[in-house]
């Protein structure tokens, strides 16, 4: 017999014959159902009821009175799975598992569903599109944003194991003011064949366009003399200093950008005009935006490849304005009673939304609390990202039936807004299935970041740096494998360790990212968990052997029980993962697991155990643990080496 998930095979058991003595000592009881935890401490079992100590209340009985009864009353002889249940405590109902059986059922279900181990499927598949990542295409892809392609990347997988139809989305936001500054400063230097890698010479010029125009407007802004001379002053001081490190680092582009612009009276008019021009599909306009953007997106491709990202569909903003979309889904919202004017500019209602339609209780917020309303439009007639974002997200919901944007926890209120005008427009299941998966932030100590002063450290730098420490630790590690060997195992150790470091800190929480904590190889760490997997295979491949007459009554040890327990558990783990969206949990099973396999390792014999029978055991326990530390780190994205 093998199972897909050997601990629900346990739980099912152990509520069925909790349920049958209840129904049997007690047909007078309406019986709730049954849940069941894990106890503090393996000596009580591997799951409990605390059920006696609400049920008891209507048998004028003691709750452990109540458990004792129960547990004599239980035969668990028909389930093999069970080994004894006794009362405990105040009134605990404490079941224990028969550890051989339950060690034949976990390892061999492991050993024979190998690369599908732990991957529950669901029994309502669905259509999902998962869009992440969606950085701006006018810089590279730096460390604090790099969390959101790994986050993506990694629920798009789960999801995927799960057995929905899962589509990955990019959406390039190239309409605004930050993709028409890159196409003005590119327009001035001629349109250069970029230097380099695409994405980081087009971050360059951005940066230094940036800095010129907001040193202009800030010159121009203190010539009218206003009391705010102060405080304009200090800024442009600022910006001054960012324009010395930005000419002693590129002389000659921002001299070239320098004296270009300054040509023009007044930049910002230039990109206000370029603005206007692509939304309103000019094309000009579209030719050189659409350009710039390509090439930065040429870029990001190259830098997410390398961490083994990939997307079903580019989603291009711009496509959706173009297609007369917006204007559609602005005339729907002038029709309900949730749009205003003020001063010109249009704006939706959505506290009033949430209110009539009882929403903030289910968008997690106080009812006293007032949402901001949304301005829909400018009074010179431009949209703003988050209506834009409206009539994308109905065109996604044509495609799929559950839509995940992974974006930042400052968009926040943005994703409410949105979800409300879907609530106001009619399109209530869709809101329903509308889910704004937020994260924190990165931080590095001693580090501020700020992508329009070029103040950031590229996500290629990072990885650059990641695979440069990898390779030092394993030259000290493994010197004795060739140089070709060594640059590999250093390649996927590098990237798997920042892409580790992304995902296993709760999105709620910032992560620190410190390179002591990304490359630990000793603990919590993906080169810690990969280099626990190249160890199991390097038992597997000293032995030889397939283990062909295990006896798993051998395995006593506590060590042992813990690992079969810890394995079988990986199927619910994963189901929680996927249900909950909650990616980090399966980097904490993985870095558990590995912790509990090399205290085994180091503690026990397993080639050379006696009788041959354990030996046999211990290898289909090493074999059960490599599978699902690396089905694990497949999850993620990352590499599981067989050496290192």
């Amino acid at each position: 017999m093998i199972s897909a998930n050997p601990f629900k095979e346990f739980r099912d058991a152990c509520k069925k014959v909790l349920h049958d003595a209840l129904n049997e000592l007690y047909p007078q009881i309406s019986i709730p159902p049954i849940s069941l935890e894990q106890p503090p401490n393996p000596e009580f079992g591997e799951l409990a009821s605390s059920m006696c100590f609400e049920l008891a209340k209507q048998t004028s009985e003691k709750p452990r009175e109540m458990a004792e009864n129960i547990a004599k009353a239980i035969d668990a002889s028909r389930f093999p799975l069970i080994q004894s249940v006794d009362a405990a405590g105040g009134g605990y109902v404490n079941f224990h598992v028969n550890l051989s059986e339950f060690s034949r059922l976990t390892l061999e279900s492991a050993m024979t569903l190998d690369a599908e181990y732990g991957y529950v499927k669901t029994e309502k598949p669905i259509k999902i599109i998962v869009e992440h990542t969606s950085v701006n295409p006018v810089h590279p892809i730096h460390i604090g944003q790099a969390r959101n392609p790994m986050l993506g990347d990694t629920l798009a997988r789960i999801l995927k194991a799960r057995g929905h139809t899962v589509s990955r989305h990019y959406y390039i936001d190239d309409v605004g003011r930050q993709s028409a500054v890159i196409a003005y400063g590119y327009e001035k230097l001629g349109k250069p064949k970029p230097e380099g890698k695409p994405d980081h010479f087009i971050g360059v010029i951005y940066t230094i366009t940036s800095c010129i125009m907001e040193i202009s407007r800030l010159k121009k802004e203190m010539e009218k003399g206003t009391e705010e001379n102060f405080e304009l002053q200090q800024q442009l001081d600022d910006w001054m200093s960012v324009a010395d490190e930005l000419k002693n680092k590129f002389p000659k582009l921002f001299t070239q950008l320098l004296n270009k612009i300054s040509k023009d009276e007044d930049p910002e008019s230039e990109v206000s005009k370029l603005i206007r021009g692509y939304e309103s599909a000019e094309e000009k306009a579209k030719q050189l935006i659409r350009e710039v953007c390509q090439l930065c997106l040429e870029g990001f491709r190259e830098t997410l490849s390398r961490a083994e990202i990939f997307y079903d569909s580019w989603d291009w903003e711009s496509d959706v304005v173009w297609r007369s979309d917006v204007a559609k889904v602005l005339d729907k919202l002038k029709k309900t009673p949730y749009v205003f004017q003020l001063g010109g500019i249009l704006e939706f209602d959505a506290d009033k939304v949430a209110k009539d339609f009882n929403l903030k209780q289910k968008l997690g917020l106080a009812e006293d609390y007032e949402l901001p309303s949304l301005t829909l439009m400018r009074a010179d007639g431009t949209t703003l990202y988050t209506t834009r974002d409206i009539p994308y997200s109905i065109w996604k919901f044509q495609r799929a039936e559950k839509v995940i944007n992974v974006i930042g926890m400052e968009q926040t209120l943005s994703q409410q807004q949105l979800k409300l005008a879907l609530y106001a427009l009619g399109y209530t299941e869709q809101a329903e299935n509308f889910v704004h998966f937020a994260y924190n932030l990165v931080r590095l100590p001693g580090y501020r970041m700020s992508s329009r002063r070029g103040r950031y450290i590229t996500l290629d730098d990072v990885m650059d740096e990641a695979i440069k420490r990898a390779y030092g630790e394993v030259c000290k590690r493994s010197p004795h494998l060739p140089d070709e060997d060594k640059h590999k195992i250093s390649n996927f150790v590098g990237i798997g360790a920042v892409k580790y470091a992304l995902v296993e800190v709760d999105p709620t929480k910032p992560v620190i990212f410190t390179w002591d904590r990304v490359l630990n190889f000793e603990k919590n760490s993906a080169p810690y968990i990969q280099y626990s997997h190249a160890r199991a295979h390097s038992i597997l491949r000293k032995a030889n052997r397939k283990p062909e007459k295990p006896n798993y009554s051998l395995l006593t040890n506590p060590l042992e029980r813990e690992i079969i327990l810890t394995l079988s558990r990986f199927p619910e783990v994963f189901v929680e993962a996927a249900e909950n969206l909650k990616p980090n949990t399966i980097a904490d099973f993985a870095n558990a697991l590995a912790d509990k396999f090399n205290t085994f390792y180091n503690a026990l014999p397993v080639i050379k155990a006696k009788p041959p029978e354990l030996s046999d055991a211990r290898l289909a326990l090493v074999d059960a643990t490599r599978i699902v530390l690396r089905n694990s780190l497949s999850l993620l994205g990352i590499e599981a080496p067989e050496r290192m």
